[in-house]
């Protein structure tokens, strides 16, 4: 052996080495190999804010192993992932393998393809230590945040509660759309919508009163919707204008990280996490029929929409070969500006070889890394395509003076939406159709006109989808950290998931009242921001790390000081601790208490009383056996199965989690089934039916067991 290339996961190693060959010994560091304890703030604040970095709990063994290979060989590459946190990573393996930070050692694959990987190798540089500053800026920021807030959010609210630099403005954001939502005052206002046909024809099209000749009506009464309808019985309708025109609608950029997210959710579904996950699986590598482990994209934490001379001759081949020359941009290959703020270190998001369609690849993939690659090759495929040309036409029918307007459009070439079209978080989005042909002075029938009655809604909630978007927008955080800020601010009870929307807690609206009240800027929107520039300045060099963490510190700690000394002996009691229960021992209400192995019903009285009540955790589905609820039981070893919350009356247990699916070939209900590739299965005797999983995990409610 006499070339040792470090990357981070198996995955990536088992494709690099397929394309590296002999000679080299590609291994894996599994993430970072040193950082801060966990349980120690780990920070010098008055040595200008030193990190003590130790070896992770659990891998001492691989980096034993790690120096050992480092030690035979004759050179070592640090691989790591191309980013802020890649670039730490490789800067804590140099210091571990006691590697000259000089060395031209560091080389990056913004594709895991032969090509990638072989410009890579064939480009070492030096560790970038500005992007090493910038990363360690980030996470030592976050740690005084976390570290000294969430004692303080614990004291004062419940214990274990956490507060985050970018988790709690995300939370901020919700709770002041669900106030704003509160707050909102419905109006109401009324439309009269018609549908009208020319005479000789059964082609009914639809209009929308508009008002008369001298400008737009409003209708904000039912009466007054009543009068006008009067004032146009029995007229004779007819087109007094009809304009015709032609609108060209142009494709969606390729993806970056956020708008992928974004795609995601709205169309497949998934939840951020999810997508990332899938995302990194595509991008590491995957086993393909006859060609082995192949990266099927580029990597997928970027937020340039810059894309390779080479990525767009082959998107042009693809498109003219496939449906032919029409359907190429009339002015050569698309680019697309990225934000003013992005980073430009990689690609957008798209396929490593556009000749691998989804359909050729269907069979070597999982149900979810089909659907996502399938949504990163058509969305970059569609990008390089002509724009769809509409022919539109708006008219205004005349009803005795007052005026309905209609427009429509047909599709004169469909350009790239023969492929795909981008979706949007509106879900009442105006439908157009296509208008029957309409000339000036035609006359028309009244097929129906109707008043409705309409009240002015309030903003919606976010979803996963408009949350990134909006953070996006803010400039909080980053792309990369989207997908972790929305499963913390979840799991940890600030918000909860309704369907797709996200809402506050009482726990996040009133942790978030106590953090506007006390540490304004934490949560400020624009603050936030401005220090997300601030870090990025540090990456671009503009800025010193310890220079921003002492001007951000001494402020912070004199804010914290302050809240300590005022709020002394407070406590903040939440509705949503408290029960319904009684204390069978002494008659004192049952509240809601956390504990070191998670919630549970105690006494209001203790300690002079120390009644305490367990909590189960139903999973939402009913037993397949008697329609009680199903819980999460415990084995005396911690082991996770599930049973009915009517034991022992019913004795229903299972190691597999049940589901609400049902079985389409005997009707009987469908368990999870764990492995490489999770599955449904069916477990009626005889049945034996299976397919792929591509359910989310249920959701957990905690709720105290029934007092006998």
């Amino acid at each position: 052996m006499s070339k040792l290339v470090i990357v981070e996961s198996p995955a990536k190693a088992k494709t690099i080495k397929k394309y590296l060959g002999t000679g080299y010994e590609v291994v894996a560091s599994m993430g970072h190999i040193r950082d801060l304890n966990p349980n120690r703030l780990s920070v010098d604040i008055k040595k200008k804010f030193t990190p003590k970095y130790e070896i992770i709990s659990g891998k001492e063994k691989l980096a034993e192993e790690l120096v050992k290979l480092a030690g035979k060989s004759d050179c070592v590459y640090l691989a790591t992932d191309p980013d802020r946190e890649g670039e730490a990573i490789s800067w804590h393996l140099a210091y571990l393998l006691e590697l000259d930070l000089d060395d031209t050692n560091r080389v990056t694959f913004n594709e895991i393809t032969k090509t990638g990987v072989t410009n890579g190798m064939a480009a070492p540089r030096k560790i970038d230590l500005d992007l090493v500053n910038a990363q360690q800026a980030r996470r030592i920021l976050d740690r005084l945040v976390g570290y000294k807030l969430s004692p303080f959010l614990s004291q004062k609210i419940r214990k274990g509660l956490s507060a985050g630099r970018v988790q709690s403005v995300a939370v901020k954001i919700i709770v002041d759309r669900e106030n704003k939502i509160r707050a909102f005052k419905p109006e109401e206002y009324w439309s009269i919508d018609a549908k009208f046909f020319p005479k000789g024809s059964r082609r009914a099209f639809s209009a929308s009163f508009y008002g008369d000749e001298k400008g737009k009506i409003k209708i904000e009464t039912g009466a007054q919707a009543q009068e006008l309808l009067d004032a146009m019985k029995d007229a004779q309708p007819f087109v007094e204008k009809v304009r015709h025109g032609t609108r060209k609608k142009q494709p969606a950029p390729p993806f970056i990280t956020s708008t992928l997210q974004q795609e995601a959710s709205r169309k497949l579904g998934f939840q951020s996490k999810r997508t990332m996950k899938v995302a990194q699986e595509l991008y590491e590598g995957i086993e393909i029929k006859d060609m082995g482990a192949v990266g099927l994209i580029t990597y997928m934490r970027t937020d340039s929409l810059r894309l390779s001379e080479d990525a767009l001759s082959a998107a042009e081949s693809y498109i003219k070969g496939r449906w032919g020359e029409k359907y190429l941009p009339a002015g050569g290959p698309r680019h697309f500006k990225s934000r003013s703020n992005a980073q430009d270190g990689h690609e957008a998001i798209r396929p490593t070889m556009v000749e691998l369609d989804p359909v050729s690849v269907k069979d070597s993939l999982t149900s979810d890394q089909y659907k996502l690659y399938k949504l990163i090759w058509e969305r970059f495929i569609a990008c390089q395509m002509s724009e769809c040309i509409q022919k539109t036409t708006q008219a205004d029918i005349n009803v005795n003076g007052y005026i309905f307007k209609a427009s429509g459009y047909r599709v004169d070439f469909d350009g790239f939406t023969v492929l795909y079209e981008e979706s949007t978080d509106s879900n009442d989005e105006e439908k157009e159709s296509e208008l029957p042909p309409l000339e000036k002075d035609m006359p028309l029938k009244i097929k129906e006109m109707l008043p409705n009655q309409h009240f002015t809604q309030p903003p919606p909630r976010y979803t996963e989808a408009s949350l990134i978007k909006a953070l996006e927008e803010y400039g909080i955080g980053r792309p990369s950290t989207y997908a972790s800020t929305i499963s913390t601010i979840t799991s940890r009870g600030y918000v909860k998931r309704e369907s797709k929307t996200l809402i506050p807690t009482e726990l996040g609206e009133v942790s978030t009242k106590l953090m506007e009240d006390r540490f304004p800027k934490i949560v400020n929107v624009k603050f936030t921001a401005r220090m997300e520039q601030e870090l990025d300045d540090v990456e671009c060099g503009k800025n010193g790390w310890v220079e921003l963490l002492t001007e951000f510190y001494g402020d912070f700690d004199k804010t914290l000081k302050e809240a300590k000394e005022e709020m002394k002996g407070v406590k903040i009691e939440l509705e949503e601790d408290k029960t319904d229960l009684i204390c069978d021992k002494c008659g004192k209400p049952m509240v809601v208490k956390f504990g070191r192995f998670g919630r549970f019903i105690a006494c209001s009285g203790y300690p002079e009383c120390k009644n305490i009540v367990k909590m189960v955790s139903k999973i939402g589905v009913p037993c397949p056996r008697c329609g009680g609820d199903v819980i999460v039981r415990k084995t005396k070893k911690g082991r996770d199965f599930y049973g009915c919350s009517n034991y022992p009356a019913c004795t229903f247990v299972s190691w597999s989690q049940p589901t609400e699916r049902k079985c389409p070939q005997c009707g009987g209900v469908l368990f999870k089934k764990k492995g490489k590739v999770p599955k449904l299965v069916c477990t009626a005797e005889g049945c034996g039916y299976q397919c792929e999983d591509d359910t989310e995990d249920a959701t957990i409610i905690q709720e105290p067991v029934t007092q006998a």
